[in-house]
């Protein structure tokens, strides 16, 4: 019997590129799709691609997509055989797996009795240490004093890792290098641990230096059997959040992969495990990967962000696998069936700024353009014209490169990032394709703390002007309005529908001898200078050197007559200088505003208005996407108003403490 048989709807509790990834596989196998949806995402990709859709609520996740109750009735209202709760949100949430057993509708993962065996860390290390698996020295006990884990960590010895025991994708994750940062340390991960999870109970580790992070991929069913599908490397990691996965991992010897795929199928036996898993470990890498030096992490009771480069080496479709196991079959293979062909890449492209310390960045992607080529893959939720909201995980694409070798693999994703357009939010895209051509990355050894060792050589740090792509955007400014100008004179409006976005590669403009135009880069006011010649236009910047360029400058057009000029995977928005366009109140305050980076709740404020300053002093925590991030004092001063209140939702801009003299 077909899996469509036994299984005919599926309704996909979750949104965005996940939601897109599950449909298309449903789709292939004779399954009808339906979709739940919030306010923000009524009008999504993965709305489009299903056979039906339900609205569950407002845009918060809480109110929508966390909202067990309603997801559940939904699913009863229109007949859904089973439910794919994706990655995030309720896909490792016990209590509603065994909601749906109740109700009679298939939960598309584990049983509720392993969620919730290894939902928590410190519980699950205490299982399968019963297992003989091994696991990182620390405690993980129930005891939560400050004062009792504050002596822990000593024991234990500096540096240490606080981790909330609910938690997952660096949320609640704190490192401690030395005791005076503790508390503080502490008190961050207990808050991030309850606002993410719903749990402020954290354990402590000790830190194991020069951390390779790999995890298994497991897959077990309803029959007995269990299998690993190979390792994955993570370890390019930025505050615990992965950014670029591969596999195999680099430098993994048959030995080893035979002693981690061991414990990583006996902790997932020991749970009685069905469905697809992962097993994250940590290893040691100061020697290489070796069989003794690896240690148990968490496990992950869910399908992974990063499993496509799995079936990039594996040739499974791990949805397909899922549903099938789901729908009861066995898994049909045995793990000497199990073989791997080259080698694949996966890029996390995020919508954030790595030029402002990787704040997520919102708005209207007013170009998209993806790459197409061998062994490329490209999977994401959006499309040009949607809006990236403050609401969700800011993931616009997973960029996936597949190749008969690691060198080729990562040749192929750098230029798939070079190709890939992206206008309107800020991404880390420049970032993502320097990473690919790092040559510690390219050459090894690396670990978890690689980008942090070389954030400033990827360019995650304030760049200079990119003079080219404004010259090109303030050419293409000029021409729209010298054409405007002269339909005006003839009395006509210039009614064309523009294409999204062009390719500047030099205009034809009214021939004139120099015109001054006063411009806003990026929010500051620029002087540009644009003269003509007999061989065509040239544009100056006062102070900077304006070079001829290799690379294309993709031109996006944005509202307000401003362009998007794209150029090496950074972007620089360009407009006509608008004097009734300026923040008069943040001139006022002569770069004294400290302002909310992002959307978000202002979860504290340490300052009160006449309080003297110094650099660096902590004034308001902002918490956005479940992360916590620290405004502090640019300079020292005292502070003139505090415009914010704790508790309070900011929106990205707003103005929260205002520092004067």
């Amino acid at each position: 019997m077909s899996i469509a048989a036994r299984l005919p709807s599926i309704l996909i509790a979750n949104r965005g590129e996940i939601a897109c990834r599950v449909i298309r596989t449903a789709r292939r196998l004779g399954l009808r799709t339906i979709a739940v949806y919030s306010d923000a995402d009524a009008e999504a990709l993965f709305v489009e691609m299903a056979d039906e859709a339900w609205h569950i609520g407002p845009s918060p996740a809480r109110e929508s997509y966390l909202d067990a109750e309603t997801i559940l009735a939904v699913a009863k209202q229109a007949n859904a055989a089973c439910i794919h709760p994706g990655y995030g949100f309720l896909s490792e949430n016990a209590d509603f797996a065994e909601a749906c057993a109740k109700a009679g509708i298939v939960f598309v993962g584990p049983p509720a009795s392993a969620i919730r065996a290894m939902g928590l860390k410190d519980a699950a290390k205490a299982l399968v240490e019963k297992a003989n698996v091994p696991v990182v020295p620390g405690y993980h006990g129930a005891e939560q004093g400050a004062d009792f884990l504050r002596a822990e960590a000593r024991r234990i010895g500096y540096p240490v890792l606080i981790k909330a025991v609910a938690g997952g994708g660096g949320k609640g994750m704190k490192k401690v290098d030395r005791p005076e940062d503790f508390d503080e340390a502490l008190a961050s991960a207990q808050r991030e641990g309850k606002n993410a999870f719903g749990d402020a109970r954290v354990l402590v580790e000790k830190y194991v230096l020069s951390p390779r992070h790999v995890e298994i991929q497991v897959f077990g069913d309803s029959h007995g059997n269990v299998v690993h599908l190979y390792e994955r490397d993570c370890s390019l990691q930025r505050r615990h959040q992965k950014v670029i996965e591969e596999a195999p991992a680099p430098g993994m010897s048959a030995e080893v992969r035979a002693a981690m795929g061991k414990a990583a199928t006996e902790a997932a036996k020991a749970v009685g495990y069905v469905g697809a898993g992962t097993v994250e470990f940590i290893a040691d890498g100061r020697e290489g990967l070796r069989a003794d030096r690896f240690y148990f992490m968490e496990m992950n009771t869910r399908l992974q962000v990063e499993h496509p480069v799995t079936e990039a080496i594996t040739g499974l479709d791990l949805v397909e696998l899922q549903l099938k196991v789901a729908a009861g079959e066995p898994l049909g293979f045995s793990q000497a069936d199990v073989t791997a062909t080259g080698h694949a890449v996966e890029a996390r492209l995020y919508a954030e700024d790595p030029e402002k310390g990787f704040l997520p960045s919102t708005g209207k992607l007013w170009a998209l353009r993806f790459p197409e080529g061998e062994g490329i893959r490209i999977d994401t939720g959006v499309e040009a014209g949607d809006t990236v909201t403050p609401f969700y995980d800011p993931m616009i694409a997973k960029v996936i490169a597949h190749g008969a070798t690691r060198d080729e693999a990562l040749d192929r994703l750098g230029a798939a990032l070079g190709e890939t357009i992206v206008a309107g939010p800020r991404t880390n895209l420049a970032f993502l394709k320097a990473l690919t051509e790092a040559q510690g990355f390219r050459e090894g050894p690396f670990d978890t703390g690689f980008i942090e060792r070389n954030i400033s050589g990827l360019g995650a740090e304030p760049q200079p002007l990119d003079a080219a792509a404004v010259a090109a955007a303030a050419l293409q400014l000029e021409e729209e309005r010298q054409a405007e100008g002269l339909l005006a004179a003839a009395g006509r409006s210039d009614s064309e529908a523009r294409s999204p976005w062009l390719v500047a590669d030099g205009f034809s403009l009214m021939p004139q001898p120099a015109l001054g135009l006063a411009l806003l880069v990026d929010g500051e006011r620029i002087e540009a200078r644009i003269e003509w010649h007999e061989e065509g236009a040239r544009v100056s910047l006062p102070g900077h050197e304006i070079g001829e360029g290799e690379h294309e400058i993709s031109l996006a057009q944005a509202e307000r007559g401003t362009y998007l000029a794209l150029h090496l995977g950074r972007q620089t928005a360009v407009a006509l200088f608008d004097p009734f366009s300026v923040d008069l109140d943040a001139a006022a305050g002569a770069g004294g505003i400290i302002k909310a980076p992002m959307h978000g709740k202002l979860i504290a404020l340490f300052v009160t208005a006449g309080e003297a300053v110094v650099k660096g002093q902590r004034l308001a925590i902002v918490e956005a996407m479940k992360m916590e991030h620290v405004l502090v004092a640019p300079r020292a001063g005292t502070v003139t108003e505090v415009a914010g209140e704790a508790g309070a939702q900011v929106a990205e801009g707003a103005k929260v403490v205002v520092l004067g003299e």
